[in-house]
């Protein structure tokens, strides 16, 4: 959950009956995004210490759960969306916005601090995204919004310049690892 943001949304979409719970694995972003509610006076919203392989959730306790760039840091996805399945209701959803592989990268990236803290090197190839979706359980997976990975934000982006200058990549070597990224936003229910 970060320091909120997305919860905050959320509590507007739920209205006062509503309840939404934000799960972060630091205690000291738990403890920001705990006041950043009390500023807001958002009175709906729990925030809890907890991973997302072991969601301190109640199982078949959740409507929805929202995902924003964050599955692709971990390389227990199969484990994340099983956990998701369990604590999702009957007919629950799930709603997740990633980054994906549409090709293999270099091992310079994965093998890279950068490629780490520029969130490449936990993504996976699509396919294998989309099936640790259904191996969990999960029905009517629909990729609902698919998009190229900007190669300006390569050739902008200060930790991404750090991979092409120790590489001495070319332009048409960056072009291709841009070519291999993609945002997708998928969502999925539990039947």
């Amino acid at each position: 959950s970060g320091a909120g943001f997305d919860c905050f949304l959320a509590s507007r979409a739920t209205g006062d009956t509503g309840k939404v719970i934000g799960v972060d694995i630091t205690p000291e972003m738990v403890a920001q995004a705990k006041k950043n509610a009390e500023k807001g006076n958002y009175k709906n919203i729990e925030f809890k210490v907890g991973e997302i392989e072991n969601l301190p959730v109640e199982s078949n306790s959740v409507d929805l759960i929202i995902s924003n760039c964050v599955i692709n840091l971990s390389n227990q996805k199969e484990q994340i969306f099983k956990e998701a399945y369990r604590v999702a209701k009957l007919k629950g959803r799930i709603m997740i916005s990633d980054i994906i592989l549409l090709n293999d990268l270099p091992d310079y990236v994965k093998n890279s601090v950068e490629g780490h803290i520029a969130c490449l090197t936990g993504a996976v190839r699509k396919e294998d995204y989309i099936n640790a979706i259904s191996k969990a359980g999960f029905t009517d997976i629909s990729i609902d919004k698919q998009a190229p990975f900007p190669i300006e934000l390569m050739l902008n982006d200060p930790i991404a310049q750090t991979i092409v200058r120790e590489n001495n990549l070319t332009e048409k070597e960056i072009s291709a690892i841009a070519d291999s990224i993609a945002s997708i936003s998928i969502s999925a229910r539990k039947l």
